[in-house]
């Protein structure tokens, strides 16, 4: 066992007053690290899943069961991102998506219209400016709480494996723990009692950029029946999700998450075999509220997740800067704690987050509308397959630089793939037709003028 420094990391965790279950949560993952363990998971250790339930299989009455508990399920979003790889420094979900609104308007007008409470999980960064938002809708504001927050750890010296110091940005030493911390900010924030003391016994968990991630009375009714402690949404995987994490099960039986930081190099092969692996994890969850706790204080609230070590730079932006470990845990790795967890397959559809500048103009455009209740859904118009965006990352990459070059997004519907390669500046009320290839080899800007409809080139 290498030097156990822990008592460095308690002391900087204590100075800024960060909860003792954190702390021990912390210690736990340290402990681990130190002892050699790596939270790898080889294929030798696990088995692919044949079949799971499908959303299209069940009965329709269950939504029916779902309306009756309406009241006893709570929408949490998991806000705490800052959408750094698009360019942004604040949180994602204040991005304009759709007209004049924001991801957070959205949701908060679901929320407004189902009359489901809404209540985020916020990281220090996120959460001043996001309920500043939400100060709009003021029929949200009842008896439970509008945010919590997830906490900070210390990132690790992977030569020293003691707290690393970065006096030019004392933030950079810190990290977040993953979205598994999502289990122990609800007690820590006291929310988790407070949603119980207001007999909300369901929990809706899901990332806040994911605008197929809407509040589902079928899927509530199949998950309140079934008396389930644990669901997760997850769709088929295709070649396009190869690289992301996927549902196994261990030799027991139980269901397990594997996420790509889990697997050793040499099985990254079988990783990626979407016949062998078909399913991967959605990120939105289920989970029953009491069982939640009862678990919790079985074990001290210290769920024992399985560890993500990631491997960083103190400075992501300088790959010169000092090598450091994350310890890190994944929501969907409770799948694996909870005995009687499930998982569901659902549609596509449910799954359509924003995390590049063509997916934020797909979005953007009339490929997709906003319907009565504020879903935003496929145009019923498109009778193309799925469209395909691909834009020069030199010029487009940035929300920034795409706000420039396209402020009005164009007319999609009728787009089947659209490429631009080089710097174009697109006007007001364009519209692309069929298979479009721009390409601008110039270093002067090429422009799309007003009006225009652009067809197959």
């Amino acid at each position: 066992m290498k030097e156990n420094n822990i008592e460095l990391f308690l002391k900087k965790m204590k100075e800024v007053n960060l909860p003792q279950i954190v702390l021990d949560t912390f210690e736990y993952y340290y402990n681990r690290l130190i002892s050699g363990e790596t939270g790898m998971l080889p294929e030798t250790s696990i088995n692919a899943i044949e079949n799971l339930p499908d959303y299209n299989s069940l009965e329709e009455n269950l939504s029916e069961i779902g309306k009756s508990v309406a009241g006893n399920v709570v929408n949490i979003k998991l806000n705490g991102g800052l959408g750094t790889g698009m360019g942004l420094s604040g949180a994602k979900s204040l991005l304009r998506i759709k007209k004049e609104f924001t991801f957070l308007d959205i949701i908060a007008k679901q929320s407004v219209v189902s009359g489901i409470p809404l209540v985020l999980m916020n990281s220090f960064n996120t959460q001043e400016k996001s309920l500043e938002l939400l100060n709009n809708y003021p029929e949200l504001k009842k008896n439970i709480p509008l945010d919590f927050l997830q906490h900070k750890i210390p990132k690790i010296g992977i030569d020293s494996l003691k707290p690393v110091e970065f006096p030019e940005n004392e933030n950079l030493e810190w990290c977040p723990p993953g979205h598994g911390e999502i289990y122990t900010a609800l007690v820590t924030s006291g929310m988790l009692n407070k949603l119980l003391d207001e007999n909300i016994e369901y929990a809706f968990i899901s990332n806040s950029d994911n605008l197929g991630a809407v509040m589902n009375m079928k899927i509530l009714g199949y998950f309140a029946k079934n008396n389930f402690p644990f669901l997760m949404e997850v769709a088929d995987r295709t070649e396009a999700d190869k690289k992301g994490g996927h549902l196994a099960k261990l030799p027991t039986g139980q269901l397990i998450l594997r996420e790509s930081a889990q697997c050793p190099n040499e099985d990254q092969a079988e990783f990626q075999n979407v016949e062998k692996h078909k399913y991967f994890n959605t990120n939105s969850i289920w989970v029953n509220l009491k069982v939640l706790k009862e678990t919790m204080e079985s074990m001290n609230n210290i769920l024992r997740l399985p560890m993500i070590v990631n491997k960083k730079t103190v400075d992501p932006r300088d790959a010169d800067s000092e090598a450091v470990y994350q310890l890190e845990t994944a929501m969907g790795s409770a799948i694996s704690v909870f005995e009687g967890a499930s998982a569901l397959t659902v549609p596509r559809t449910r799954f359509a987050p924003v995390k590049t500048t063509e997916d934020l103009l797909a979005v953007r455009s009339d490929n997709y509308i906003i319907t009565d209740d504020y879903k935003i859904i496929i145009n019923p118009k498109r009778k193309l397959k799925p469209l395909v965006i691909n834009l020069d990352p030199k010029f487009y990459k940035l929300v920034d630089d795409l706000d420039l070059r396209i402020p009005k997004a164009p007319s999609l519907v009728e787009c089947e793939e659209l490429t631009i390669k080089g710097d174009y500046a697109i006007g007001e009320n364009v519209k692309f037709n069929g298979k479009i290839n721009l390409e601008n080899v110039s270093d002067n800007q090429s422009e799309i003028t007003d009006n225009s409809i652009v067809k197959n080139l």
